[in-house]
């Protein structure tokens, strides 16, 4: 089991690094006013450090806007989810979703009707508690030969991962014993972080939270507000730009959405504190400036958000997931679904779907047929919403 600690001072070197490094603003794709709100200048930029550099996109558009059309409910399915969390698809078509606080694996088979999901096993130590829980899932890249399942959850202790072997016997899905492979994440009531993925390196990518730890996002050493970079044995991945450190960037206040352009350049979703939710272009090294600041402030040393939402109140952005060049992001307080073009290292202004209709939205995901996964928060119960995506 991998401990939290193993790695040398690297405050030092953090600095030099990231002296002088931001980003700032300039292009996108235009946009205008709606209910929601208004929206700032678009797009996001080259390396700024004067406040009066165009900044990133902002929120508030609602309906069509160039490069991103609206995307249609192909059907609902009432599985009667209990605070679903993330989910996963099997090379079958199923569907693996796991429960905050239940810390169920509820599975729902291609083709089922719009019924109660099916229930594959609960994880094991799991105790949830305000936003911990049995969170983020992710396949392994070798799952056809090694079966492994990963998850994230909170302990008695800490955040941390296990991997669990999925046997199949005679179609019927089973779950093996849980190996915990990296732990010591702190844990708290809230900023929990969660979400794990896969990139297209092989490793795996972990969003942690500050656990209302203030210290933690600017301490190298410390593994809360950070992106971490794992093996698949839960090692510090080779690569990284610490050496033997987990630590991939740092500077986050509470990462639960990840996932990878068409490029392979990896993107965050990020809560804000009560103003400036983010989505992040990563970089490997990279400090994204809480608790020091948020959002787009141009101040050497901490690189900008490519897509800033003044107010939380109209995102909270959970879960995210990039198809062709829109990320889509669900959006927890803000209950609806942003939709935001993508173009190289730019991010266009984003755009609300389904505002209000749906309630609270936790998870969105690719299922292998090309359609959009998401996953409500509403507690009473939840519900998976299918989405056909415009060609």
């Amino acid at each position: 089991m991998m401990g939290a600690r193993p790695w040398a001072v690297l405050g030092a070197a953090v600095a030099v690094l990231l002296s002088g490094c931001t980003s700032g603003g300039g292009g996108g794709v235009s946009s205008g006013t709606s209910p929601g709100g208004t929206t700032s200048p678009a797009g996001s930029g080259p390396a700024a450090s004067s406040p009066s550099a165009p900044g990133p996109s902002a929120s508030g558009a609602s309906g069509t806007r160039p490069g991103v059309d609206q995307p249609t409910v192909a059907r609902k399915i009432d599985a009667e989810l209990q605070v679903p969390w993330s989910t996963v698809f099997l090379p079958d078509g199923t569907a693996v979703i796991s429960e905050r606080e239940t810390a169920l694996l509820r599975t729902i088979a291609p083709g089922s009707g719009n019924g109660r999901a099916g229930t594959l096993a609960k994880v094991p130590d799991v105790v949830p508690g305000g936003e911990g829980g049995l969170l983020g899932l992710a396949l392994s890249p070798d799952f056809a030969s090694d079966r492994y399942l990963y998850a994230y959850f909170t302990s008695a202790s800490d955040n941390r991962i296990a991997r669990l072997r999925l046997e199949d016997s005679a179609g019927t899905l089973r779950l093996g014993a849980a190996q915990v492979i990296f732990s010591g994440i702190p844990k708290a009531a809230t900023h929990n972080g969660g979400r794990i993925r896969f990139g297209p390196d092989g490793n795996l990518y972990v969003g942690t939270g500050d656990s209302q730890r203030r210290g933690q996002p600017q301490d190298p050493n410390a593994l809360g507000g950070k992106i971490l970079r794992l093996s698949p044995d839960g090692r510090p991945a080779p690569g990284n730009p610490f050496d033997g450190n987990p630590v991939y960037s740092l500077g986050h206040r509470n990462v639960q959405g990840l996932a990878w352009d068409s490029a392979g350049r990896l993107w965050a979703s990020e809560f804000g504190p009560d103003v400036d939710d983010e989505l992040n272009l990563i970089v490997p090294g990279g400090n994204y400036g809480w608790p020091e600041v948020t959002g787009a402030p141009h101040r050497a040393g901490f690189l900008d958000a490519k897509v800033v939402w003044p107010s939380t109140a109209e995102s909270s952005p959970s879960g995210l997931e990039i198809v062709g060049d829109t990320a889509y992001l669900g959006a927890l307080r803000g209950q609806r679904l942003w939709a935001v073009p993508l173009n190289g290292e730019f991010a266009g202004d984003p755009v609300g779907y389904f505002t209000r209709m749906y309630g609270r939205i936790r998870n969105v995901s690719l299922a292998p047929d090309g359609r959009l996964w998401v996953l409500s928060n509403n507690k009473n119960p939840d519900f998976v919403l299918v989405l056909e995506l415009p060609e």
